[in-house]
């Protein structure tokens, strides 16, 4: 029985140091060619989905937290942000000195100075710490994906993530109901306070259930890996809903099941228990 499978990237499929572990991609592979489908499924847009995780092969893509579904390179659904709501969120960041950047499929677009200030994380990163090849490699891809626009009003937006402030990110969530869902960033080093923003309504569990009706799936078959909040929906939706051993604490909660650590083999030996692979 053909079996669909939707993996989260950051924490993932990717360990805290970029790295991809060998038994992670052989078990994307192994399930794909036993004829299950396989999606990434991740809060990322498209524009900083790298070469890296796109070359070890999969059938589709839903991106920017549910805002973006793509199978087999055919776009079957894209949900921008309303540039009046845009205009809402910019107005606010700027009003409280919050950095932020917008994601788009093509790139990031990022407020004054949000450029600098990542640039400068980064390098604190890699002073504080031995970091790996790979996480050098990723961070500078982000990096170098990052535009600074006069304009940021655009018609062609996913999402928005923001540093940390001094705004406690509880004012933030509160500060736009029913328009966009606000998160904790899954990216620790942007800091406190540091989020995404969304669209009210689109999520990963949302996509999730636009691709199973497409492909004429049922949800008895799905099964979703994650470790972040914005997994949640996600994991509750699918019918095995699987936290890495690394999860917070509220995702392992959601989960059906709790697999191991990113960088402990958690994709391939929970494939390899439910018959995947």
């Amino acid at each position: 029985m053909q079996k669909i499978i939707f993996l989260d990237i950051d924490g993932t499929l990717v360990d805290d140091n970029g790295i991809i572990p060998d038994s992670a991609k052989l078990a994307v592979r192994k399930a794909r060619s036993n004829g299950h489908f396989v999606f990434l499924c991740t809060g990322r847009s498209k524009s900083i989905l790298f070469p890296e995780v796109l070359e070890i092969g999969f059938d589709g893509i839903v991106g920017a937290a549910g805002g973006y579904i793509e199978l087999n390179g055919e776009v079957l659904f894209h949900e921008v942000i309303k540039k009046n709501n845009l205009q809402l969120v910019v107005d606010y960041f700027n009003q409280h000195e919050i950095e932020f950047f917008l994601e788009t499929n093509e790139g990031l677009f990022a407020s004054k100075s949000c450029k600098d200030s990542i640039r400068a994380l980064i390098d604190t990163v890699f002073e504080t710490q031995t970091a790996q090849a790979e996480l050098r490699k990723s961070m500078q891809s982000f990096y170098n994906s990052i535009s600074e626009a006069e304009d940021l009003v655009r018609d062609d937006i996913n999402k928005i993530g923001f540093l940390g402030s001094a705004v406690p990110i509880e004012r933030i969530m509160e500060q736009f109901p029913s328009v966009f869902t606000v998160i904790p960033s899954t990216v620790p080093f942007f800091g406190t306070n540091s989020g995404e923003v969304s669209i009210f309504g689109i999520h990963k569990a949302s996509a999730i259930e636009k691709v199973i009706g497409h492909l004429g799936l049922e949800k008895e078959h799905t099964y979703a890996y994650g470790d972040g909040s914005n997994d949640i929906e996600m994991l509750e939706f699918v019918q095995y809903g699987v936290a890495m051993g690394n999860a917070k604490e509220e995702v392992k909660r959601a989960a059906n099941d709790i697999t191991d650590r990113h960088d402990e083999d958690g994709i391939y030996n929970s494939f390899k228990k439910y018959g995947l692979i």
